[in-house]
């Protein structure tokens, strides 16, 4: 007898509805996380810009100390979206492949303007990244407004080469609400829609 395992009816149905699963691209997300972090960097950006520009408060940098608290935020929820998931899906997958490598890229570009004191590029970097994890997943859920979001973004980066540094702050706050709040809230009542 062959060391093949033939599999039963169960398993062959179990594996056809597996890759069923994988391969629709069923709508999951929930918007959440793009609520969460728009409103969060909107928040640091407003704080920021009229505690420098109104009051003069050098310390107010300070203000961006919360990402940390947010990034708890975040490893708790995807633990608990992980949990209760009950399929895969390629879509998911390639998304979060797109997120970390915009946390990656972030980091590195703000870690090398720092390095080379080059701080007024980093605002306008920021819109440039800001944009290419917001479109691909915007492509990838086949959703508009993400997409619509990212040419904001881009389109805000090139206006912060004609606009003095100290409005960028403001220009990220666009750049946010474009971007992930209006499209946060959009998926949140496609995802109530749809399921």
């Amino acid at each position: 007898m062959s060391d093949e395992k033939i599999m039963t009816e169960k398993e062959s149905m179990e594996l056809i509805t597996s890759m069923i699963n994988k391969a629709k691209n069923n709508f999951s997300e929930k918007g959440f996380l793009y609520l969460i972090w728009g409103w969060v960097i909107l928040f640091c950006c407003i704080t920021h810009f009229v505690g420098i520009y109104f009051y003069h408060y050098q310390n107010i940098s300070f203000v961006w100390l919360i990402m940390y608290l947010v990034v708890i935020l975040q490893i708790f929820y995807l633990r608990k979206m992980k949990k209760n998931r009950r399929t895969k899906t390629y879509t998911g997958e390639i998304n979060g492949s797109v997120w970390l490598v915009f946390t990656i890229c972030l980091m590195l570009v703000i870690f090398i303007c720092l390095a080379f004191k080059k701080y007024e590029l980093i605002d306008p970097l920021l819109l440039v990244l800001y944009g290419m994890p917001t479109f691909l997943s915007g492509v990838i859920l086949k959703f508009k407004p993400l997409i619509i979001g990212a040419i904001c973004c881009w389109a805000l980066a090139i206006a912060s080469v004609f606009i003095n540094i100290d409005f960028h702050l403001l220009l990220i706050a666009c750049a946010v609400i474009a971007a992930w709040i209006i499209p946060g809230y959009l998926l949140k009542q496609k995802f109530k829609k749809e399921n």
